[in-house]
């Protein structure tokens, strides 16, 4: 077990502690990334309500492709780190961690992440390593990894499972590669619609005034340099709400950026419901989707995540919408507490 990049930040451990044993479940997406700290609950199939939470920290992206390899690992270290101290535990507590993580996209990106997640946590410790859509699903399922997840956020992804392990997963390859939906897809076509207005491309749209007014700028020509001073997707991801505003006062422009987004949303679900075959062979089948993101909560009458579901709805009847009560970092850890009811039950037969 080392101290890793970040040694001091583990100084608390200097001082001796007997703690419960514990869980740990992160959520790591471009925006901020989660840790929970639980402790290990009894292996029944009856979950309480509400979940123990010893502790939770958050901190920065730790998506490895946002930015840089070096960057992500310190962040994910540092919110472990403060919530093990918080929670008054150490890593000796330790029973399992599940990192769930954007930009995992390949196994060789899951054993990079493992190999160094057994340099900080004792050889106890068991570890798994998911894509942050994982502990989306799981924490609208309770840590079960069946049915559908759709995240539309910052970035977006859809991701299946079916009850026999076998995965799918759509879009979640950025917006260069095509993800049009997610928050930052939306309010880029929001900001390319103002420049095309502008020199004379596009029709004019209320996006203008009401952008430029939100970010304090007196010309469209003003908005290349306040793009490429920070081009990060969260900051651009977080006009989303400008847009969706237009689109209720029922400008044109506005209103089909919204529409392309549920189109895309919506074709990622079903790409990953036809391979999975969730919904049976006729197609009528019960699946859950879990639904999570800021760009599926429910606005005043421009509802993305509505839209969303009712155009899925029309070829698979059987979808069954569910918004998360847990957030995905509880999935995680729910998820890590499965593994390891899994695994004792495994025990127990042998």
């Amino acid at each position: 077990m080392k101290r890793y990049r970040n040694g001091e930040i583990w100084d608390f451990e200097n001082v001796s502690r007997d703690g419960v044993e514990v869980i740990l479940g992160l959520d790591g997406g471009t925006t901020s990334t989660v840790c929970i700290c639980m402790p290990v609950m009894p292996f029944t199939l009856n979950i309480p309500d509400p979940l123990p939470v010893l502790a939770r920290a958050i901190a920065g992206c730790s998506n490895h492709n946002s930015v840089g390899e070096t960057a992500a690992r310190e962040t994910l270290e540092e919110v472990m780190a403060e919530a093990l101290s918080k929670s008054g535990s150490n890593r000796s507590s330790v029973r399992a961690v599940c990192l769930a993580v954007s930009g995992v996209n390949h196994p060789t990106d899951q054993q990079r992440i493992l190999d160094w997640l057994r340099d900080i946590f004792p050889s106890h410790v068991k570890l798994f390593v998911q894509n942050d859509a994982v502990a989306a699903l799981a924490s609208g399922t309770m840590g079960k990894l069946h049915g559908c997840v759709l995240i539309a956020g910052t970035g977006t992804i859809s991701y299946g499972f079916t009850e026999d392990g076998r995965d799918a997963r759509a879009a979640g390859a950025g917006p260069i590669l095509g993800d049009w939906g997610s928050g930052y897809g939306i309010a880029a076509q929001a900001l390319t619609a103002i420049v095309k207005a502008n020199d004379g491309r596009g029709p004019q749209t209320m996006l203008t005034s009401s952008i430029l007014s939100t970010l304090d700028l007196s010309s469209p020509d003003e908005l290349i340099g306040w793009t490429y001073a920070d081009p990060s997707w969260a900051r651009i991801a977080a006009l989303v709400p400008v847009v969706v505003s237009c689109a209720e006062a029922g400008d044109p422009v506005a209103n089909k950026i919204l529409l392309l987004s549920v189109q895309e949303l919506a074709e990622s679900v079903k790409a990953v419901v036809q391979r999975l075959g969730l919904s049976g062979e006729d197609g009528k089948n019960y699946f859950p989707l879990v639904m999570v993101g800021g760009v599926l909560q429910a606005n005043k009458s421009w509802d993305i995540g509505r839209e969303v579901i009712n155009c899925i709805s029309k070829d698979y009847p059987g979808v069954h919408p569910i918004r998360p009560k847990v957030e995905p970092a509880m999935g995680a850890a729910l998820l890590a507490w499965r593994f390891l009811m899994k695994e004792s039950e495994d025990k127990l037969k042998r």
